[in-house]
């Protein structure tokens, strides 16, 4: 991996957008737009937190026990989950989601806009260890814009001779005051598969609006591109809209699986509701050789 000063040499801002040693010493973007402040690692190629000017607080949520090592998975902002969500559908005791949140990327260009908006581009390619895992050849791609909003496009480019399938999320933690003031709106009527540990996978109809009560984990399918996240404690919105999805998973851990998440603090599941643009359950992406498909998330915070 390049050195911090190779990093700020070619791809530095000035003020800007520097490139610093992050918790464990690993590289971290830090953005300094007209509009927003943001944090990117380049492990997993993570956005860790975006803050807009004048907001109360970060839109996203980031765990103070959160663990930043090779191989393991950042708690909060908003990890890759590539090329599978969820469990390894093999069955092959590969990693939860895939192997593209626990992997350095690289650094390929950062620009910035007229506007004072900023963009920054991430890569992942395959390699021998890679392969091992999944034995297909791609170049995956994230470009992260920090404006008034934060845009992630994640592009998978099928580089190999071979058609493969993935499944995938951008899977946002956004931060919150208190979940029992919270509510998710605009998947009234929609179906999902509801994986909480008391249903057992059963598939339902969401009644109103998503409250948070207890564990809540469910893949909703056909879902509306643009849903809002109510704060009623930090009385704020969060607008997520989403491109090239049609699945959105929404995730909370509740007592007594936050209980069980050494990376979280006693009370931190409180603080946090996870709201994922995806391409999950019935929604696989396949891709012929040298095609190109891409995913995006949108998050804005609204008054």
């Amino acid at each position: 991996m390049a050195s911090l000063e190779d990093l700020n040499a070619t791809h530095g801002l000035g003020k800007a957008l520097r490139v610093v040693a992050g918790a464990s010493g690993g590289p971290v973007i830090e953005i300094h737009s007209a509009n927003a402040s943001a944090r990117v690692a380049l492990h997993g190629a993570q956005v860790l937190s975006f803050w807009p000017h004048g907001a109360k607080a970060d839109l996203l949520f980031l765990s103070d026990r959160a663990v930043y090592q090779p191989g393991k998975a950042i708690r909060g902002g908003v990890p890759i989950c590539w090329p599978w969500f969820g469990p390894d559908p093999a069955r092959l005791d590969r990693p939860n989601h895939g192997f593209a949140r626990i992997t350095a990327w690289q650094l390929t260009r950062t620009e910035q806009f007229a506007d004072g908006g900023i963009r920054v581009e991430l890569v992942l390619r395959d390699t021998p260890d890679t392969r091992a895992l999944w034995p297909h050849a791609f170049c995956l791609t994230l470009c992260v814009t920090v404006g008034q909003q934060l845009r992630l496009g994640l592009s998978t480019h099928n580089s190999g001779d071979t058609a493969f399938a993935i499944t995938q999320a951008l899977h946002s933690y956004l931060a919150v005051g208190d979940i029992a003031h919270t509510q998710l709106l605009g998947l009234g009527g929609t179906r999902y598969l509801d994986n909480a540990a008391s249903a057992h996978g059963v598939e339902r109809e969401q009644v109103g609006d998503v409250s948070f009560e207890d564990e809540v984990d469910r893949v909703y399918q056909a879902v509306p591109p643009e849903l809002n996240l109510v704060d009623g404690r930090l009385q704020r919105r969060i607008h997520i809209r989403a491109e090239g999805s049609r699945t959105a998973v929404v995730w909370n851990p509740g007592d007594n699986v936050a209980a069980r998440l050494s990376d979280l603090a006693p009370g931190d599941h409180r603080r946090f509701v996870c709201v994922e643009t995806a391409n999950a359950g019935d929604e696989v992406v396949t891709l012929a050789a040298g095609d190109i498909a891409t995913i995006t998330a949108v998050i804005a915070g609204l008054a």
